[in-house]
């Protein structure tokens, strides 16, 4: 099973993160058990699950960006930074 990473875990909801752990879980089993085939679907899962916490990771991100361009704008534009 492949883990998401620490961002994005941290960006789950409390139900999602819950989810998420159970999934995590019933997946090595299978994985120990050789069963494969129902390893991946519990991945597919865990892949949807954590679509919606990747999203708000890209916001975040974006957020950020407009942030640090509008405070670079300023200090090009007046020479002091913004507050």
């Amino acid at each position: 099973m492949r883990h998401c990473s620490v961002q994005v875990r941290g960006l789950l909801t409390r139900d999602e993160l819950d989810r998420y752990n159970g999934l995590m879980e019933a997946g090595s089993f299978l994985e120990d058990q050789s069963r494969h085939d129902l390893a991946y679907v519990i991945q597919q899962e865990v892949d949807l699950l954590i679509q919606p916490a990747i999203e708000r990771l890209k916001d975040k991100s974006r957020t950020r960006d407009r942030e640090e361009q509008e405070y670079l704008a300023s200090l090009k534009n007046d020479g002091t930074p913004a507050e």
